[in-house]
């Protein structure tokens, strides 16, 4: 499926949604950042309406919140409608939303989570614990909902009272609220599955119309959160970056969402088109199986690493618009371990590793690819061609994305993935690395990084706790499954007019309350 059918996964969940809405970051010629509120002389005023194009496909299209996502366009359609409990924050991994506030118990195991004042449905009505509770369960029984909200069972969430919630954890959790950040959209308590399209939602602007994945969303001024610039937003579905810059190019859209590095090329020569860049904004992993199969012994996944250029990776199959990885999940983390020492090309030594884990060099080993997102082929083939040199033969196979999603991921041997959400350390241990995860990519079992995990998650003191997961990154750096050769950029391209587009990645990057249009 699509890329946010991996950020709903996530949990922020599944299809992480590389493109939506960028950061303001250095791009490569043209105008390379978001223009700042006072670069016309202007402050930020309300008005106008923002014209985005997303990714999707016409066939694949929901309205269901908490369903699987398969297109960038609904997604960014249900986080304008629909107010999630917490949001990644400006110098926080968590920031208050619908929730105002949260509290742990002692043992880290019980939170109570307030919501905010004056917090209603567009209808008018007012949102309540009970509403919460509705939509939380409601997540939690979908097929994805254990890893959504991992260690919190359907009964571990209550109503207190009228204005909190309150969610037990099997374990304790010091970073439990990370896990209300995505997806914990809240509808009204016992909204009919077929009444779901046109339920009324809490967020900084309500739905005017929709058709086939395209739709208006206008204001809502009465939004908790405070004043919303814009009068609407309308998002356009696009099933090729190409077809999306073009229209950005021709004036049609304001906003072309995750256009990439070739229309940015393109676009450089315009002043009038920014050149929106995200540094790190997607994670690109090869996954190497450690359950069973060629790749289990821990020896041949560190010679595969070793046998990486990591460098050329990003220069050609990312056109430099991408930063070289080091092996660690979660690199937008201020908890990531810049100090573990950078992982680089050691051909001698990777095959004195194969060599000594009788590794069988005379076979060819498939690896699984998809076209999901521009350069995740490109980045199989390179890196086929790169472990040639340590005498590694890698067949690279690609395969139909509905086919990768539902018969490779998480069975596959060895195969490329890709995550838009640049999560924290955290988010990527209790998703994808745990034994018990319910999206172990690598089928790793690890006892020492499960150890590590609930160590840290029962510790409340934030400086411990950075301790513990520091020893959680340097085990997953020695011995887990990903090949992380590098981040990829997201790459977006704005109107002239356009100001003040989000500057977080992730699920925080569709958060347009404060955009605005210069007149």
């Amino acid at each position: 499926m699509g890329v946010t059918r991996r950020q709903l996964l996530w949990a922020g969940a599944g299809a992480g949604a590389i493109g939506m809405l960028a950061a303001c970051g250095g791009g490569k010629g043209g105008a390379d950042e978001a223009a700042p509120s006072g670069a016309t002389g202007q402050q930020p005023h309300p008005g106008g309406t923002l014209k985005v194009g997303a990714l999707g496909k016409a066939s694949a299209v929901t309205r269901d919140p908490h369903g699987t996502q398969a297109n960038e366009s609904d997604y960014l359609i249900i986080s304008l409608i629909y107010d999630t409990l917490a949001i990644p924050g400006d110098k926080t991994n968590t920031a208050p939303r619908l929730a105002a506030s949260w509290k742990p118990s002692d043992d880290l195991k019980t939170w109570r989570f307030t919501l905010a004042d004056g917090a209603t449905f567009h209808d008018g009505t007012p949102v309540t614990a009970d509403d919460v509770v509705w939509s939380l369960k409601r997540l939690r029984n979908t097929p994805a909902g254990k890893s959504r909200l991992p260690g919190i069972q359907p009964e571990g969430i209550t109503a207190e009272d009228a204005k909190t919630v309150v969610l037990v954890s099997d374990y304790a959790n010091a970073d439990l609220p990370l896990l209300t950040r995505l997806t914990t959209f809240v509808l009204k308590k016992d909204t009919k599955d077929d009444a779901i399209a046109g339920a009324p939602g809490t967020g900084p602007f309500k739905l005017d119309w929709y058709r086939d994945g395209n739709a208006r969303l206008v204001r809502n001024d009465n939004w908790y959160g405070g004043k919303v610039l814009l009068d609407a937003v309308e998002v356009r579905l696009f099933e090729s970056p190409q077809a999306m810059a073009n229209a950005l190019l021709a004036g049609q859209i304001d906003v072309a969402s995750n256009a990439g590095a070739v229309a940015a090329r393109t676009a450089e020569a315009r002043k009038d088109v920014q050149i929106v860049r995200r540094p790190n904004d997607m994670a690109m992993p090869v996954v190497m199986r450690t359950a069973d199969g060629p790749f289990a012994d821990v020896r041949v996944r560190e010679a595969l690493k070793l046998a990486v250029d990591r460098d050329a990776m990003v220069k050609q199959a990312l056109s430099g618009y991408g930063s070289v990885g080091n092996d660690i999940l979660g690199t937008g983390d201020p908890a990531f371990a810049k100090d573990i020492p950078q992982r680089t090309r050691d051909l001698a030594k990777a095959r004195q590793l194969l060599a000594d884990a009788g590794f069988d060099t005379s076979k060819t080993y498939d690896l699984i690819t998809t076209e999901d997102i521009a350069g995740l082929a490109e980045s199989a083939t390179l890196f086929a061609t790169q472990l040639r040199e340590a005498g590694v033969k890698i067949n690279v196979v690609k395969q139909d994305s509905k086919v990768f999603w539902d018969s490779t991921w998480l069975k596959g041997t060895l195969y490329t993935t890709y995550w838009g959400t640049n999560d924290s350390v955290v988010f990527f241990a209790s998703k994808t690395m745990l034994s018990d995860a319910g999206q172990n990519e690598s089928g790793w079992n690890e006892p020492s990084f499960d150890e590590a995990y609930r160590k840290a998650m029962g510790t409340a003191d934030a400086a411990e706790r950075d301790k513990l997961l520091h020893q959680l990154q340097e085990i997953e750096f020695a011995k887990s499954g990903y090949l992380l050769w590098g981040m990829a950029d997201g790459i977006d391209l704005a109107g002239a007019a356009v100001r003040d587009l989000p500057k977080l990645p992730g699920y925080g990057r569709v958060q347009l309350e404060k955009t605005w249009l210069a007149r």
